[in-house]
C-alpha cells in the first residue's frame, strides 16, 4: 500500500477514534445520544469502507466502494454540524467538522479522479 493510502486509512482510523471520544461526551440528552449514535455509525463507517477499497476487485468496485466512503464522511459532517449547531459542541470539538470536511474534499477528489482514470481506460 502507498504511503498516501496509509496516510488516508490512519486519518480515517483517527477520525472514527476521535468522533467515539466525542460521542461519549454526547450522551447526556436524548438528542445527544440520538446524534451520537449516528455519528458514530458513520464515521467508524467512513474508514471500514475505505479499507475495503483499498482492496477492491476491480476499478469499478474501488470507485463505488471510495464513493460510500465519501457518502459517509458527508453524514459525519452533518451530524458534527448539527451537534455544532445545536451547541451541543465545545469549541475544541470544532476540528473534528474541520477534519471531517478536510476527508470530504480528499476523497471527493478521489472519486473524480478515479472515475476520470476509469474513462480514460475504456
Amino acid at each position: 500500500m502507498s504511503n498516501y493510502k496509509l496516510d488516508l486509512s490512519e486519518r480515517l482510523l483517527a477520525f472514527a477514534a476521535a468522533s467515539i471520544k466525542l460521542s461519549a461526551t454526547l450522551t447526556v440528552t436524548y438528542a445527544g445520544k440520538y446524534i451520537a449514535g449516528q455519528l458514530l455509525r458513520s464515521a467508524c463507517s467512513a474508514g471500514a469502507n475505505y479499507e475495503e477499497a483499498c482492496g477492491a476487485e476491480s476499478r469499478a468496485d474501488f470507485i463505488h466502494k471510495l464513493q460510500i466512503v465519501l457518502k459517509e464522511l458527508k453524514e459525519s459532517l452533518y451530524w458534527l454540524r448539527l451537534a455544532g449547531k445545536s451547541s451541543l459542541l465545545k469549541s475544541d470539538d470544532r476540528t473534528l467538522t474541520e477534519e471531517a470536511t478536510s476527508l470530504v474534499n480528499i476523497i471527493a477528489k478521489s472519486v473524480i479522479t478515479a472515475k476520470r482514470n476509469k474513462l480514460g481506460n475504456e
